[in-house]
C-alpha cells in the first residue's frame, strides 16, 4: 500500500511540476534542444520568392500555351541533378531484401520483430533489418528459390531475380478529402458523418481516421523496353539489356519509371530518413515528394525571372557555340556537344540555384496534374493542381505535367514556361524525376 501512495506522489508531483513551470509565466514547452535542419544530402536549398510562371513574351498570344501568371512559392530543397540508376536501385533493392525477409521469417524469428520491448505481441510483425542475410546459406537459398525466375523463363541458365514480384506496398494520407469540413469529426456527436473516397473510387463511410489513409501497390522495377517500344525501325537493344543495372550507366539519370513509382519512390524515401531519425531519438522532416509544376519551373529560373533557359541566356549556345545542354539540335544531329542518347547526370554547368540538367538529359515528372487552363484557377500562393485519378477516369484526366525537355526534344521543350504532359501509368526513355522536400521554417 505504501509503494501505491508513493508512486501517486510521484505522478501528481511530475504533473504538476509541468504545469507550474516558468513560475506561473508562459514559457512553452521546453524540449532538449532547438530544432535545426541539416542541409539533406545531394540537395539545394531554393530561397521562397516570386515569379512570373509561364511562356517568354514572344511567344504566341492569346493561346492556352500562353498564359502567364505571378506566383509566390515557399522555400523548398530540391534535388542536385536527377535521381540516377545507382539511387533509383537502393530502392529496389529495398524491395528484393524485405521480400526476402518475409520469405525467411516463415521460419526463421531473428528475420522479424514480433515483441515490443516489453514483450507485447506485434501484428503484424516487424521486419528486423539489422539482421544480415547469407544469400549463399543453403538452408536460406531452399526458401528463397520463389524469388527467383522459373528456370524454363532463364536467359542464358542465368539465375535471376523475378522482378514481377518486387512489389512495394505503400500509405499516404489524403488531406484534401480529410479537410473536407462534412468530413470533419464531430465534437457534438461524437463521431465522423461524411462519406470519402478511396482510391479506386469507391464511396465508404468515414468510420475513423483510417478512412483517409490511402493504401498502394506498385512495381517497382523500371520498365527497361521502353528503349526498344518507344522508337520504330531503330536499334536500342543494347540499352534495353544493360542501362539500369550495368555499372557504367550507375550515375545516368533513371527512365521508364512512371509517375506512380516516381511517387511511391519519394514515400520510400521519406520512410527510409524518418525511421532512422526515430531509431536515434532525432525528431523526423517534411515529406520527400515530386516537386509541384510552379516549384519546378521557378527552380529552373533560377532565381532570374525573365530567362527563357535555365542558364539565363535566350541561346541554346555558348560563345564558343557549344551546345548548353544534351537535346536534339538542329535537324537532328543527336550527340552534337551532347550524348546520342541520355548522359550521366551534372556533365553541363548548373544554373544560379546549383541544379544540374534542369534542361535536357531527360524530361522531368512532376506532382501537378496537367490542365490548359489551371494557370488561371491555381491560387498564386504555391500553386499547384492535383487531382488522384481512379481507374473508371477517362484519359484526359490521368495526365500530369513533365517539364525540363529530353535528349530527344528539340529546343523549344528546353524552355523554363514551356509544359507539356504525360499519362501517369506511361514510362518513357526520356522522362526521370526528382524529388523536393519542404523546408521547416522561413
Amino acid at each position: 500500500m505504501k509503494k501505491v501512495l508513493a508512486l501517486s506522489v510521484i505522478v501528481v508531483t511530475v504533473l504538476s511540476g509541468c504545469g507550474q513551470s516558468g513560475g506561473g509565466e508562459l514559457v512553452g514547452v521546453s524540449r532538449k534542444a532547438a530544432f535545426y535542419e541539416p542541409d539533406p544530402y545531394g540537395m539545394l536549398f531554393i530561397p521562397q520568392g516570386s515569379f512570373n510562371m509561364g511562356p517568354a513574351d514572344e511567344d504566341l498570344a492569346y493561346t492556352m500555351s500562353s498564359q502567364k501568371r505571378t506566383m509566390s512559392v515557399p522555400s523548398f530543397w530540391m534535388d542536385e541533378t536527377e535521381i540516377t540508376n545507382s539511387e533509383y536501385r537502393q530502392f529496389v533493392y529495398w524491395v528484393r531484401d524485405s521480400l526476402a525477409r518475409r520469405l525467411l521469417g516463415e521460419q526463421f524469428e531473428e528475420f522479424i520483430i514480433a515483441e515490443d520491448e516489453f514483450g507485447n505481441p506485434i501484428d503484424p510483425p516487424f521486419l528486423n533489418w539489422d539482421e544480415p542475410i547469407d544469400w549463399r546459406n543453403e538452408e536460406y537459398a531452399a526458401i528463397l528459390e520463389e524469388m527467383f525466375l522459373p528456370e524454363n523463363e532463364r536467359f542464358f541458365r542465368r539465375k535471376e531475380v523475378d522482378t514481377r514480384k518486387l512489389v512495394y506496398d505503400y500509405q499516404w494520407v489524403d488531406l484534401q478529402q480529410a479537410a473536407k469540413k462534412t468530413n470533419r469529426y464531430n465534437y457534438e456527436t461524437k463521431e465522423y458523418e461524411g462519406m470519402a473516397y478511396d482510391k479506386d473510387g469507391r464511396e465508404r463511410e468515414i468510420t475513423d481516421r483510417s478512412a483517409f489513409i490511402m493504401s498502394d501497390q506498385v512495381l517497382v522495377y523500371p520498365d527497361t523496353l521502353v528503349w526498344v517500344a518507344d522508337f520504330t525501325y531503330s536499334f536500342n537493344e543494347p540499352l534495353t539489356e544493360k542501362y539500369f543495372w550495368h555499372p557504367g550507366f550507375d550515375e545516368y539519370p533513371v527512365v521508364g519509371v512512371t509517375w506512380k513509382q516516381a511517387t511511391a519512390f519519394a514515400i520510400w524515401r521519406t520512410n527510409l530518413l524518418n525511421d532512422y531519425l526515430i531509431s536515434k531519438g532525432e525528431p523526423v522532416v517534411s515529406n520527400y515528394r515530386l516537386p509541384s509544376e510552379a516549384e519546378w519551373e521557378y527552380a529552373a529560373r533560377g532565381g532570374l525571372d525573365q530567362n527563357k533557359y535555365p542558364w539565363g541566356g535566350y541561346y541554346t549556345r555558348n560563345n564558343q557555340g557549344c551546345f548548353l545542354a544534351n537535346f536534339k539540335p538542329l535537324r537532328g544531329r543527336y550527340g552534337d556537344d551532347g550524348g546520342m542518347y541520355t548522359m550521366s547526370v551534372a556533365n553541363f554547368a548548373p544554373n544560379d540555384f546549383g541544379l544540374f540538367d534542369m534542361a535536357g538529359n531527360v524530361a522531368e515528372w512532376t506532382s501537378s496534374a496537367y490542365d490548359e487552363s489551371s494557370y488561371g484557377f491555381m491560387h498564386d500562393m504555391s500553386p499547384t493542381y492535383k487531382y488522384n485519378a481512379r481507374p473508371e477516369d477517362p484519359e484526359v484526366m490521368k495526365r500530369k505535367v513533365i517539364r525540363g525537355g529530353s535528349w530527344k526534344d528539340i529546343g523549344y521543350y528546353l524552355q523554363n514556361g514551356i509544359r507539356t504532359y504525360e499519362y501517369q501509368d506511361s514510362a518513357k526513355s526520356y522522362i526521370g524525376f526528382r524529388c523536393v522536400r519542404d523546408f521547416i521554417g522561413g
